[in-house]
């Protein structure tokens, strides 16, 4: 199953390092956040990969390029026809494919550009700033057991994000802006979603939180994981340093790999 990260926003509230980079290449512990949410799926064995990009493409194209490079020994044979050897790799066991999806486009057409490499199958989805310790499995299997277009990961949090209104059924029946008063659960990504997804996607102006996501609660399409572990975004600088200093202590819950 391919996994689908949203990567191409200007991350404008953290915006003392995305001038330089695209909010998914800010670094925890050295390693872009996107390399850690890589490494969660990896850990469950989902290693293939379609990066929506947007701002600063390049970023994130030369990134992985250099990648395998600077993860082995490599031997430059000057000498004879210009050779280049690569030693005991010990790059990542991924398929990744970075797609141009627009530097204004939103989040439902940068979804909606990438369907050609997803195919008639489905997939799982979440956005390039935010990690967790969700078993990937156990999500896919409430997928599947709910049968559902959609399956969103929903944590209690008391966030400026918008909320969720879920059923007893775990069905998401609305979405609105949060008010002061609540304490009820916010989408955070981590989501798994059946290729109909696309039929409630119009085109590059289409926000996927908005038209689509709304119209799928109303049809009682989407299943809500409500899940009570660790996850954390990388918003704002005092979030990117939050998460910097757990990694620093070995405190990082999300770092479920070896």
């Amino acid at each position: 199953m391919k996994v689908v990260i949203l990567a191409g926003g200007y991350g404008t509230r953290i915006s003392e390092e995305s001038h330089l980079k695209p909010k998914p290449m800010i670094e925890i512990g050295e390693k872009p956040i996107l390399w850690h949410i890589m490494k969660e799926y990896s850990f469950y064995g989902f290693n293939e990969f379609v990066i929506c990009c947007g701002y600063k493409q390049h970023v994130i194209k030369e990134w992985f390029a250099d990648y395998y490079l600077h993860n082995s020994d490599v031997t430059f044979d000057f000498s004879a026809d210009n050779r280049m050897t690569v030693h005991n790799n010990v790059a990542e066991p991924w398929k990744v494919t970075l797609v141009d999806t627009g530097l204004d486009t939103m989040t439902g057409g940068r979804i909606k550009r990438v369907q050609r490499y997803i195919g008639d199958e489905p997939f799982m989805m979440t956005y390039g700033d935010g990690v967790s310790d969700i078993n990937m499995n156990e999500l896919l299997a409430f997928h599947k057991a709910h049968g559902k277009t959609a399956t969103i990961t929903a944590v209690s949090l008391e966030q400026r994000f918008g909320v969720l209104d879920i059923a007893e059924d775990d069905s998401v029946i609305s979405f609105r802006e949060k008010r002061k008063a609540d304490s009820n659960r916010i989408n955070v990504g981590y989501m798994v979603l059946e290729p109909e997804i696309f039929n409630y996607i119009e085109g590059d102006a289409t926000v996927f939180e908005k038209d689509p996501l709304e119209r799928l609660a109303s049809e009682r399409q989407i299943a809500a994981y409500k899940y009570d572990g660790f996850w954390q975004c990388m918003d704002t600088k005092r979030e990117m340093d939050k998460l910097n200093e757990m990694w620093a202590s070995g405190n990082a819950p999300w770092k479920v790999w070896q």
